[in-house]
């Protein structure tokens, strides 16, 4: 398998904005970053998920209008943990009219995407595998090519399965080099991680093609989502349209790894809440398996960051100072 180009990208001076020009310094993965992720806050960013029954559109919509990143898209599939596609669509649909409607601006509409697992080649190359060609990796593939720059490249914020962005690659190669994926997957091992449960499991060759081709990052560091919106946060929501929604949802958020996927999209909005990282590979001496993904060894100059610490603290109170300032709401 063919690893990603890793080139670092001149940091030049465009349009009158100076990025470090005349420092003779270069970019890991293509961006001057705020922290230790290759991608912050101006980052133009696309969600990838199943369910809308966690908080990752609302950090999403919410850190869209409070400094970035801008949401270029949101793409709505289906999977083991969400399984009816047109009910995961309303969720996001609705998510995106409260949005709206609450003064947010810049919300895209979502994209119904509809996907199978990919399956592994009996030749096991990554490039004779039959694509979907679904909407969502489609979009994946047009939006980069409208929101990457050379220097900055999109990112796909995935709290599912990482099946629409290894069909992006399959559709068109190139999209690799302007695309960068943060998932909310797996788990941390004693070296390393895996790209298990959650998410990991649902797309085992997707999982081996995304971390084949693609800069990515793993965040398997997982918090309490019931901390981002307590109880006692519900008296003190807009009085809006989005927060009657989030006030709606509250109740149905358990803390479970797979109602956590806004660990994918907070980096970005709060590059501080990631606390460790390490760069790790794909262990080359684990066979491909069809019910977890690729195992996660250290490599000092892997092409993969792997978060294995973060601030739920600060992105608690993020969320909060967020909810409660009229001024995002155009007020």
């Amino acid at each position: 398998m063919t690893l990603p180009r890793l080139r670092p990208f001149a940091v030049r001076a465009i349009g009158g904005l100076l990025l470090l020009a005349g420092c003779g310094q270069t970019l890991d993965a293509g961006s001057d970053t705020h922290g230790l992720l290759p991608v912050d806050q101006r980052n133009q960013v696309v969600i990838s998920n199943d369910g809308c029954g966690n908080w990752q559109g609302l950090y999403a919509v919410l850190f869209s209008n409070s400094g970035g990143p801008p949401l270029a898209g949101i793409t709505v599939n289906a999977s083991g943990y969400a399984a009816d596609l047109g009910a995961n669509f309303s969720a996001w649909q609705n998510l995106v009219t409260a949005a709206r409607s609450s003064g947010l601006q810049g919300i895209p509409d979502p994209i119904m995407s509809v996907s199978s697992p990919l399956v592994r080649p009996a030749d096991g190359n990554i490039d004779t595998t039959t694509p979907n060609r679904s909407a969502g990796a489609q979009a994946i593939v047009d939006l980069s090519a409208r929101f990457s720059l050379p220097y900055r490249p999109m990112v796909v914020a995935v709290g599912g399965r990482l099946t629409d962005v290894a069909d992006a690659y399959l559709i068109d190669p190139t999209v690799t080099d302007r695309v960068v994926v943060i998932a909310a997957l797996g788990s941390l091992a004693t070296k390393g991680g895996v790209m298990g449960a959650p998410n990991g499991e649902l797309d085992p060759w997707a999982d081996a093609v995304v971390v084949a081709k693609f800069r990515y990052v793993q965040v398997s560091q997982f918090y309490d989502p019931t901390t981002d919106v307590p109880s006692s946060l519900l008296a003190s929501l807009p009085m809006n349209p989005l927060g009657e929604l989030v006030a709606a949802q509250q109740p149905a958020v358990t803390n479970m790894m797979n109602q956590a996927d806004q660990v994918s999209v907070i980096p970005l909005g709060l590059p501080s809440f990631v606390t460790a990282v390490e760069r790790v590979s794909p262990d080359p001496t684990v066979a491909f398996s069809p019910t977890i993904g690729p195992s996660l060894v250290p490599d000092a100059n892997g092409h993969i960051w792997l978060v294995s610490g973060v601030d739920s603290a600060l992105a608690n109170a993020r969320l909060a100072q967020m909810l409660q300032d009229p001024t995002i709401f155009g007020r």
